[in-house]
């Protein structure tokens, strides 16, 4: 009495039976397998898969091809040959034919296969069998900086002092850009930050003490944060409104401060002193406000400092950032004087 098959053995049964049946429906023609090292080797799609075992040949360009050594732990039979366009083109037109394109994308045999093609037509389909995700693009930005990092003499010497003006100079390009509306160049700012971000932790990455960290540490760090400090999204809490997300936010932020700490956290710790004056003014009389303090614990007198600080004070009552208030009258005095200097310059008469 023969054994009934297992619930999987059927499965794998009826998958090799569709797959025959692929195989014998197959029309002629080239399948170009297009891949993005961006992925690990071997992630295909299912129809990726599909269409590798049900070709009658499949080829690669070199022994070195990332996915051949997962192509044929599967079981499919891989000729490595060079990448000669017309032998392909003549190949598949009496069978199926997958070529694996190449990291690079074999952009030149593609065009010259292209070129055969619209003088001799023959079916050519390009299968792509891997996909960049969202943040796809990030990994080629470490990978340059490793590269850089390696191999430029300028990136080689530097530190996280040397580059901190260059994080700041940054920071300030992008929000110029942003007052001045200027969006359509928002995107290459926001680069030259991420850039920064990218290089400190290369430079970060050396280091083999406690103090080491990498990008995925920095990224890490982050999401960890957005999610512990966003409850209401990710756990149960429930709030009324944007106000109530801010009060639990400081609330959670404070009982970070006092963990890591080891005692009681003040609301203005984390205030970095090194921000520009107004700025620092604005932060700190921010929360200050949060834990309501009394008017006498502000300065008072008559001196430039006090005067700027109550200034400040008066610009939060009216909910305006002296910062950028001060910034846009600045542009305005830069621009008037601009203009008065090309009327200087124009020669009378």
């Amino acid at each position: 009495m023969s054994a009934k098959p297992s619930r999987k053995g059927a499965a794998n049964a009826a998958k090799t039976a569709q797959l025959a049946k692929i195989a014998q429906k197959a029309k002629p023609g080239l399948v170009l397998l297009a891949t993005t090292h961006r992925v690990a080797p071997g992630l295909l799609t299912w129809r990726g898969w599909e269409t590798l075992r049900s070709a009658g040949r499949v080829l690669a360009g070199s022994q070195d091809h990332p996915l051949l050594p997962y192509v044929l732990d599967a079981g499919v039979v891989v000729e490595v040959t060079e990448p000669v366009a017309r032998e392909l083109v003549d190949a598949a037109r009496g069978e199926r034919v997958v070529w694996l394109a190449a990291p690079d994308g074999d952009e030149r045999l593609m065009r010259e296969i292209g070129q055969i093609a619209v003088e001799d037509p023959v079916d050519i389909e390009v299968l792509h069998g891997s996909y960049d995700l969202p943040g796809a693009r990030l990994l080629d930005l470490v990978a340059v900086m490793d590269t850089l990092r390696r191999e430029c003499p300028w990136d080689a010497q530097q530190t996280h002092e040397s580059l901190v003006r260059y994080l700041l100079e940054e920071s300030y390009e992008v929000a110029e850009t942003v007052e001045e509306g200027d969006y359509g160049a928002l995107r290459e700012e926001l680069g030259d930050v991420l850039m920064q971000v990218a290089f400190h932790s290369v430079v970060a990455a050396e280091r083999e003490d406690e103090t080491a960290f990498t990008i995925d540490d920095v990224a890490a760090g982050i999401v960890d944060k957005l999610v512990r400090r966003h409850p209401h999204v990710f756990a149960d809490v429930a709030v009324s409104g944007a106000d109530e997300v801010n009060a639990n936010w400081e609330e959670i932020k404070a009982a970070e401060r006092a963990d890591k700490d080891g005692g009681e956290a003040s609301a203005l710790d984390g205030v970095p002193i090194a921000q520009p004056a107004l700025s620092l003014a604005a932060q700190l009389q921010r929360r200050a406000g949060r834990l309501e303090v009394p008017d006498e614990l502000f300065p008072a007198g008559g001196g430039v400092g006090e005067r700027l600080f109550e200034l400040v004070r008066q610009a939060r009552d009216e909910g305006r950032d002296p910062e950028a208030e001060l910034r846009a009258v600045s542009r305005v005095f830069r621009d008037r004087v601009q203009a008065w200097e090309r009327e200087q310059s124009v020669p009378s008469g």
